[in-house]
């Protein structure tokens, strides 16, 4: 049997059934401090894909950070096949200063391909791109919504995807999502390389939610073991088929005031469900934010202070066939996942 190689990557070797992190130099900060992507390596003894796990795209979007840390630690790793890149922080500017951008407000997934003569954005947007995405047969790209805002954990594939649409029913969040590509995403220049990736969401900005987190890790292993990475027996077993919703809408405020809601993430609704009511500060006018449509809510604002057409609630269409929409949310056991 032919010994498997090294993995390169930055002028490192990194033996077979051997791990290590190697920082890919980017720039300074203004204080002369060194920046650097780092990307943690766990080369597995026997030959398979090779598959990254990003985070902090959105420097605020810390949930993903310490999936990435926990996932590093499971101990469904040690059956490892392939190769897994783990980039727990994407944007350290943007992590740092508690910030979903870069310092010129720049947004990093609207910056890729990147260029090594642009902007921050752009290098690092490159850096990402020639170091990891380059090297990578697939990927899991790991998001929160926006601080004040919250996520049912999700995943996103594009429409007329299949492997990507297989792996995320691999995956088992509570509901998949199609939702086009956006130019300059990471997502799309991984579609341009031939990179199935697949995004997830769960979550809020600047917090971590437990649930969301033992989601997120259940369904990489389960990931991993869709495509040869692991052995069926590494992963837990999922309790559901994930909800396919095609489409959705974000509700927006009818009137400005103060919002108290009356529905949650994760809620089923039907057509004319209250939502939201909206009041004046002295109380004397009051509008109603209905449900327009069935379906389930995929996210929501949490400001209660609301300006009119403000954003308010993330409705998912439900599947005309019904499937599995009673399913309720599968949160791992303690002993699945650390």
């Amino acid at each position: 049997m032919t010994k498997r190689a090294n993995f390169e990557i930055a002028g490192r070797s990194i033996p077979p059934g051997r791990r290590a992190t190697v920082a890919l130099p980017m720039t300074n900060m203004p204080d002369h401090t060194p920046v650097a992507l780092s990307v943690h390596v766990v080369h597995g003894a026997r030959p398979g894909p090779v598959m990254f796990v990003s985070a902090a795209i959105h420097g605020d979007e810390v949930i993903g950070v310490e999936i990435v840390r926990r996932l590093l630690r499971h101990p469904a790793l040690n059956s490892l096949s392939g190769t897994l890149l783990a980039v727990p922080i994407v944007n350290a500017f943007g992590f740092l200063s508690h910030s979903r951008y870069l310092p010129d407000r720049r947004d990093l997934n609207r910056s890729f391909p990147g260029s090594a003569s642009g902007s921050l954005a752009s290098r690092l947007a490159f850096t990402f791109r020639t170091e990891v995405l380059a090297r990578a047969t697939h990927g899991i790209d790991l998001h929160s919504a926006a601080i004040h805002r919250s996520n049912l954990p999700q995943i996103r594939v594009s429409p007329n995807q299949p492997e990507a649409l297989r792996l995320a029913q691999a995956f088992a969040a509570p509901v998949t999502l199609t939702s086009k590509m956006r130019e300059g995403s990471l997502r799309a220049t991984a579609r341009q390389a031939g990179v199935t990736v697949l995004l997830f969401e769960g979550g809020e900005g600047l917090r971590v939610d437990e649930a969301a987190v033992k989601i997120a890790i259940a369904g990489i292993l389960r990931v991993m073991a869709g495509i040869g990475m692991l052995p069926a027996s590494a992963a837990p077993r999922a309790r559901g088929a994930t909800i396919h919703c095609q489409h959705s809408d974000w509700l927006r405020a009818p009137g400005a005031g103060l919002m108290t809601p009356h529905a949650e993430v994760g809620d089923r609704v039907a057509a004319g469900r209250l939502l939201a009511t909206i009041s004046d500060p002295f109380g004397e006018t009051e509008v109603e934010l209905l449900a327009p449509k069935p379906g389930i809510l995929l996210g929501r604002a949490h400001l209660p202070v609301v300006n009119e057409g403000d954003a308010l609630f993330h409705l998912g269409e439900l599947p005309l066939d019904g499937a599995d929409t009673d399913r309720e949310m599968d949160i791992p056991d303690e002993d699945e996942v650390i």
